[in-house]
């Protein structure tokens, strides 16, 4: 806005500074005719006006030169705005033919120029702190925002396998949220599940005064799917004993 207002304010000066300098070569010639037509005036004999060709030639000569100044002014106006009103308000391809060979062989070469910088101002192989890195599956992906969204879907599907599970408390650990997975995840070598590896990358991601790092964004998008995996199959496990559960009460009313 600041920058505007300015813009504009240097517009209006520049207007007025032009119908400024108008009106004072107007007034500069108007006294100068003025003071020769009197000095034309006092170096006559009878000191008149009459039969005083002086002063004819003198008014004849300004007369014809306000005359050519008008003419002049008006021409340039007439063919400034002319030449305004045929540049095309759409954008439109310049050829050879448009414009002289020089203006574009010169717009040519500022084009490809400005290609050139363009290019070479895009950045190649950046990586910010805490985002995936280009040309890898993770590209575009804020980890610590990716990772806090998962939880989300974790606590919808446990409230499908487990309609009774507590709700989603902010602060609370995932340990301790979802602890009846515990004993449905294999446990490695350490004796660490899957439950453990995603609860320390939340901790990480809720915490962490540094951006997660990749690798422990993939240690915890591993450990969610298999725990998404893991509620799944428990899910689809239900859905089929309950199916089979329905089918035997149906069977059993038949035969009685």
């Amino acid at each position: 806005m600041p920058m505007v207002r300015w813009t504009r304010i240097l517009w209006t000066l520049s207007g007025l500074s032009y119908y400024f300098l108008v009106a004072l070569a107007f007034a500069t010639a108007f006294l100068s005719c003025i003071s020769l037509l009197s000095q034309a005036v006092r170096n006559d004999p009878r000191r008149t006006w009459k039969s005083n060709y002086d002063t004819i030639i003198i008014g004849g000569a300004y007369g014809v030169v306000f005359v050519a100044s008008i003419l002049l002014f008006l021409n340039r106006r007439i063919a400034m705005r002319l030449r305004l009103q045929r540049i095309s308000k759409s954008y439109k391809t310049i050829r050879k033919g448009d414009v002289p060979k020089p203006v574009h062989r010169y717009i040519t070469q500022e084009y490809a120029r400005s290609c050139l910088i363009t290019h070479a101002s895009q950045p190649h192989n950046v990586h910010h702190e805490g985002w995936g890195r280009p040309g890898t599956e993770f590209e575009d992906i804020r980890f610590r925002t990716y990772l806090m969204d998962t939880v989300k879907i974790i606590d919808r599907l446990a409230h499908e396998v487990l309609p009774s599970q507590q709700p989603l408390k902010p602060n609370l650990r995932m340990l301790h949220q979802f602890r009846f997975l515990l004993p449905l995840l294999p446990q490695n070598d350490d004796r660490f599940s899957a439950l453990h590896i995603y609860d320390s990358a939340i901790e990480i991601a809720r915490y962490s005064a540094s951006e997660p790092s990749e690798e422990e964004f993939i240690q915890g998008f591993e450990a969610f799917n298999e725990i998404k995996h893991c509620l799944e199959e428990y899910k689809l496990g239900l859905n089929e004993e309950a199916s089979s559960t329905q089918v035997e009460s149906i069977e059993s009313v038949e035969v009685s």
